[in-house]
């Protein structure tokens, strides 16, 4: 399988400005001169987390989507982020994976940050999603979501087959992204869980964070961060600072680790209803 070329934009966000953030990524996103796979933006990267959606929430036929189709296509790869949608008189913390071909999936934020109110202004998601990239199999899901390992977690086991002596390892995904806005002032379970979440679902893990205050004056360091298989950090991304940076996954290393170190065929069995 090829190698997976993810890139991640660790930006500062004009506060509950879309226009302006629309205008700031589309420059970031033309500054990447090498190829990539797949573009990554914050939660709610064109407000900021806002709790007014009544204000600021559109549809799948508003601006945004019409700007992330493309982008995409200019781009020739998939972008992802998360926005404030509008559908069936609801508002939700939709992220939205953007394929080249104008193509996408939707995943709805399922864990609402009630300390920051967001289960009152929107609703639960319902359904994870696992999208294919290149052969790729990735998880999508959004900022507090980080803090509930079930919803996260790798199933495996069905499908597996005798090879010889050794098993091969059936997985939902490959690659388990978040994107965030996370406040600096719990930056440590940020890096700690993400760390977590690699290690326990053998995969590679992408958080990628906002940087710089927010309208409600809280700080955000971004801490932005590609991990492999073995919570071990595989990107370069400085603190604090807006910043691009192109990651090449590489599928052989993961599956030789799955391969010499098979402990999810030792997993829990569970189901969430």
């Amino acid at each position: 399988m090829n190698d997976l070329k993810i890139t991640i934009i660790q930006s500062n966000l004009h506060w509950e400005n879309k226009e302006k953030n629309l205008e700031m990524f589309s420059q970031k996103i033309a500054s990447i001169s090498e190829e990539t796979d797949l573009i990554i933006l914050p939660e709610m990267f064109t407000t900021g987390f806002s709790m007014r959606p009544e204000l600021f929430a559109e549809t799948m036929t508003g601006n945004t989507i019409a700007w992330m189709k493309a982008k995409a296509k200019e781009k020739n790869c998939v972008i992802t982020g998360s926005f404030i949608c509008e559908e069936n008189g609801k508002h939700v913390n939709r992220l939205v994976w953007m394929k080249a071909d104008g193509m996408y999936n939707v995943y709805d934020k399922r864990h609402l940050f009630r300390m920051g109110d967001e289960d009152k202004h929107y609703g639960h998601g319902e359904k994870k999603i696992i999208v294919e990239l290149i052969g790729w199999k990735i998880c999508p899901l959004i900022c507090y979501d980080l803090r509930f390992p079930v919803w996260a977690r790798n199933k495996s086991g069905v499908g597996s087959r005798e090879l010889g002596d050794k098993e091969e390892i059936t997985v939902d995904y490959d690659v388990l992204i978040y994107v965030a806005n996370w406040p600096e002032r719990r930056a440590h379970p940020w890096k700690a869980l993400l760390v977590a979440r690699a290690i326990e679902n053998q995969s590679y893990t992408i958080g990628v964070n906002r940087v710089g205050n927010d309208g409600n004056d809280i700080y955000h360091s971004g801490d932005s961060v590609a991990l492999n298989f073995k919570g071990e950090a595989i990107s370069k991304i400085e603190s604090g600072k807006e910043s691009i940076s192109t990651i090449t996954l590489n599928y052989k290393d993961l599956e030789e680790f799955r391969k010499q170190f098979p402990v999810m065929l030792d997993a829990d069995d569970f189901s969430i209803d």
